[in-house]
């Protein structure tokens, strides 16, 4: 039978050492850190305990906050689930990704990984869960950067009989499978929260304590109180309760395998949730994101940090821990600094943007650690969320409340507004919801300025533009069902992406 290499060598270890010696403690051959990025799918980042949820059961990410540096004001650059991937991976924007900025789109074969950089420079790397994320083929005589992974598994249970549909059920093997005498980054994504719900059944009570109760929970603003709804929210819950036991059971790994004193953990969701005003929105509720720091340089356990960060830093940050000069594709900003400062400033501002997913879609936005500043370039089109979201039981029964005449709250009626405004300001704190626009109000003209000012200059440099044709709606926007349009015929290709008349793929600024 053979044995992990690593496994072996803590066993020398334990016969080796001295009594009072802690295997905890001894790193491996290469000291160099480890990274370990855990990424839900679907997860707002108010649905979680340490976030303010009253309802949500997360224990485990709930205590994680404890070791580490949770962050609350980290925002994504795509409300959608592969450009959001992309982004993180490459640390770029959509826009400068390419055809990527767009769902299941590749990202340019030029592009290096940050798992790819790692690996390079001698870690092991591997991908178990959801991967979503791919890159065009090199032209003939063009050689692509070192691929991203050393090993991909689709985070589902080797035995058949085990009922686990989620993506994690593999990540401890892939923790305890890593080389002893390698570095080494993980990337494990689950599946939970996607639409369609399977934690219901397959719930595991012993391992995730009771599921949520339809009838106890505070509905988000945006939703219209029926049974149905309630039953879709308490599902919502229960994927992520199994997401937080999962991420519980690597923590418990990486401290059991003796790793976890040498280990950067980064936690933090691809989107928001599947619900209206949630995913694919420029709101908060679309783009801000629960993020987790651990690590040892993180000089204050137990610290939140309001500090303003967006996902394209997680690359820069990497590279720096791991002393490896970052490759100037990269467009973020190292968090390093926030390791030892919790209040230290790591960037002005954050942008975000929203392209096609399974609709006609284009908007830009950028915020301050207060106020929000949106672009919509399709005012015409309301913004009601993914196909998936729309085909729920959620959103039908909003549809269905305004169509016999309810009177809708502003949160409510916003999901089906259109046309929408072309400018929206919010000020975040004194309005989390973002449903009052402060757009024509006089004593925020100070502030429209300086973010439009913010946004012009960001579009600008970094290449983005608004193109005349782009991807149309491929699904019907009040059932949310395939348009069944024709397959393209051989040669024929989507409109191109924002960006495609600037050459964006080859911008590296980052447009602050």
């Amino acid at each position: 039978m053979l044995f992990p290499t690593r496994n072996i060598l803590i066993a020398l270890t334990i016969i080796l050492s001295p009594i009072t010696c802690a295997v905890a403690a001894d790193p491996p051959n290469d000291s160099r850190p480890n990274f370990v990025l855990i990424i839900a799918d679907d997860v707002g980042f108010r649905d979680l305990g340490c976030y303010g949820s009253l309802d949500a059961h997360t224990p485990r990410l709930d205590a994680l906050a404890g070791e580490g540096l949770r962050m609350t004001n980290a925002f994504l650059t795509a409300s959608s689930c592969s450009p959001s991937r992309a982004s993180i991976i490459t640390g770029r924007y959509p826009h400068n990704n390419g055809p990527a900025c767009e769902l299941h789109k590749p990202m340019p074969w030029h592009l290096p990984s940050v798992t790819g950089v790692l690996r390079e420079a001698g870690y092991h790397t591997a991908l178990s869960g959801k991967n979503h994320m791919s890159w065009t083929t090199p032209p003939q005589g063009e050689t692509a950067p070192t691929p991203a992974f050393d090993q991909i598994d689709n985070g589902r249970p080797a035995d058949k009989a085990t009922q686990n549909t989620g993506g994690h059920a593999r990540w401890v093997d892939a923790v305890k499978s890593c080389p002893a005498d390698q570095p080494f980054m993980l990337w494990l994504a689950s599946y939970d929260a996607h639409r369609a719900w399977d934690a219901d059944g397959q719930w595991d009570e012993a391992a995730y304590g009771p599921m949520h109760r339809p009838d106890g929970l505070t509905l988000p603003p945006a939703f219209i109180d029926t049974p149905e709804t309630r039953q879709d929210f308490a599902s919502y819950l229960n994927e992520v309760t199994r997401f937080d036991h999962f991420v519980g059971e690597v923590v418990d790994s990486l401290k059991n395998e003796g790793l976890w004193n040498n280990t950067y953990l980064f936690v933090l969701a691809d989107n928001g949730r599947p619900f209206p005003r949630g995913k694919t929105r420029l709101n908060d509720d679309g783009m801000q994101t629960f993020l987790f720091l651990t690590g040892p340089k993180v000089q204050h356990p137990g610290t939140t940090s309001d500090s303003l960060v967006s996902v394209i830093d997680i690359a820069p940050t990497i590279t720096e821990l791991a002393g490896i000069d970052q490759p100037a594709t990269f467009q973020g900003r190292s968090m390093v600094p926030l390791f030892s400062d919790p209040d230290a400033m790591i960037r002005p501002f954050a942008f975000s943007e929203h392209n096609w997913h399974d609709y006609e879609a284009l908007g830009r936005a950028v915020r301050d650690r207060r106020f929000l500043y949106i672009e919509n370039d399709r005012p015409e089109l309301p913004s009601q969320g993914p196909a998936d979201s729309v085909r729920s039981p959620t959103h039908q029964d909003l549809r269905r409340a305004a169509s016999e005449g309810v009177t809708l709250t502003d949160a409510q009626a916003d999901v089906l507004r259109a046309p929408r405004p072309e400018q929206e300001l919010y000020d975040r704190d004194a309005d989390p919801d973002q449903t009052r626009n402060l757009i024509d109000s006089p004593e925020h003209n100070a502030v429209q300025t300086r973010l439009t000012a913010a946004m012009k200059t960001w579009r600008d440099e970094t290449g983005d533009s608004v193109p005349e044709t782009i991807t149309p709606d491929k699904f019907d926007r009040d059932t949310g069902k395939s348009l069944k349009l024709r397959k393209k015929r051989s040669g024929e290709s989507d409109p191109p992406p924002p960006g495609h008349d600037r050459d964006a793929t080859l911008i590296n600024r980052e447009g602050i």
